[in-house]
This record gives C-alpha cells, structure tokens and sequence, in this order.
C-alpha cells in the first residue's frame, strides 16, 4: 500500500511534512496554520490518513492537505 501527499509524492514512515492549508481542529480551541511542520509520522491503515504529533498531541490528518518536507 501506497500513501501519497498531495503533490504525489511517496510518504514513508518516520518522514516530515509540511501542512498546505489552514485547517480547524475539532474539539480544540487552536488551528493548524499552512507551513506548520510534523515530523516522524506515522502511517494508518487507510491510504488517505496519516499520524502525527503536532504541539504535543497526536493528530490523524488526511494526505490531501500534506506535502512531503
């Protein structure tokens, strides 16, 4: 199975990508701002999804809005 980021690039596990878009998290009060960095995520079961420490919690995010650092 292959994950890919939003411009097609391969993510493997353990790599750094960067967020595209401003996105809104549920259930937090802060935001995702574009340019943010994640590193050493971590692949999910589904394609489409990735995981990821951003400020000390764990988040899943969808490949769409990622592109590989």
């Amino acid at each position: 199975m292959e994950v890919r980021d939003s411009n097609g690039t391969i993510l493997n596990e353990g790599d750094s990508v960067t967020i595209i878009k401003s996105l809104k998290v549920k259930g937090s009060a802060s935001d995702l701002k574009r340019g943010q960095m994640v590193k050493n995520i971590r692949l999910t079961d589904n394609n489409e999804e990735i995981e990821g420490k951003v400020d000390k919690v764990t988040l899943v995010l969808k490949t769409c809005f990622l592109k590989k650092a």
